[in-house]
């Protein structure tokens, strides 16, 4: 029997799972948030947008706790495929609100036993990563769509996103040291591997300086630049809706072995990809894709099923 033939037979009796099941799941997720705003800009794509214009998007913890909780859900819900990071008013994100990083010294100068107080700073550090470390685990890739300043915790929270693009306007800055610490919450982790030049990266973790964002491109911080926030952010949409018109096996497959073997051996990320495939390689979507690369006569992409 042909390939064609086999394809053919093959999705005559496709292996799908029911509207009411596949949709169970999201029809259940629910984004009320105050520090950030979610929204649905296309099919399969959501928007996910700082919304403290006012304090110009300084991460406080109602805004920390919220980048939790809405990327575990987006993790989770079928109906999203792509997200997109952006903010609103004028820009990105000044970095941590200075409040909350007052509420974090009150721990540090309260007469507890030492070992007491330092224990509960671990905790609290290590919860803060956590909660941006959802961006990076959530299974669906995350566009960043940058403008203006991003700053501090701002850098911290675009470094684990999967694809960077920026305005013209756009500058960066690791601004810790200026403020006395050593920055904790995923900088100093995954700006070495975002860049790819320890050197760079020390320069910009050491000074504090700015970063304009035609050396953020040349050093591959962004793969974009727009001249307007307008300009990015259709940009954005498109490449969102673009991959979210591909096999979701295939899309959510290949983000989770990028971060695997980003932090793994050649032989151990080959050898993950090896397991992932065993059974993803059975799926539909891999005959489906097939099938509309053969005919030629269809300028249409196939239609894949939730996952």
């Amino acid at each position: 029997m042909s390939i064609s033939s086999k394809l053919s037979r093959y999705l005559l009796c496709p292996r799908t799972v029911s509207v009411s099941t596949s949709r169970l799941m999201s029809d259940s997720m629910t984004y009320n948030c105050k520090a950030l705003n979610v929204t649905q800009a296309a099919p399969y794509v959501f928007n996910v947008e700082l919304n403290r214009p006012n304090k110009m998007n300084a991460l406080n913890k109602a805004m920390w706790e919220e980048v939790g909780e809405v990327f575990n859900k987006l993790d989770r819900d079928q109906d999203c495929r792509v997200v997109v990071l952006s903010a609103a008013g004028k820009m990105f994100s000044s970095g941590i609100d200075l409040s909350d990083l007052s509420q974090l010294a009150s721990i540090v100068y309260s007469e507890d036993d030492i070992a007491r107080k330092s224990m509960l700073m671990y905790q609290n550090i290590r919860h803060l990563q956590d909660l941006f470390t959802t961006i990076e685990k959530c299974k669906k890739p995350v566009i960043g769509a940058i403008h203006n300043a991003c700053v501090g915790a701002g850098v911290d929270l675009i470094t684990a996103t999967d694809i960077r693009m920026c305005t013209a306007d756009a500058w960066f800055c690791v601004k810790e040291v200026d403020m006395g610490i050593a920055a904790d919450v995923g900088t100093l982790q995954r700006l070495p591997k975002v860049i790819g030049s320890q050197s760079l990266v020390n320069d910009l973790c050491l000074t504090a300086r700015r970063m304009k964002s035609e050396e953020a491109e040349r050093c591959g911080l962004v793969s974009s630049v727009f001249q307007t926030k307008e300009e990015m952010m259709s940009a954005a949409l498109e490449m969102a809706t673009m991959i979210a018109a591909k096999s979701p096996v295939a899309v959510q497959g290949t983000k989770m072995n990028l971060v695997y073997s980003r932090e793994h051996s050649v032989e151990e990320g080959l050898d993950e990809i090896a397991k992932w495939n065993m059974t993803m390689l059975q799926s539909e979507d891999l005959m489906k894709s097939a099938m509309a690369a053969m005919d030629k006569s269809n300028t249409e992409p196939p239609e894949f099923a939730n996952f």
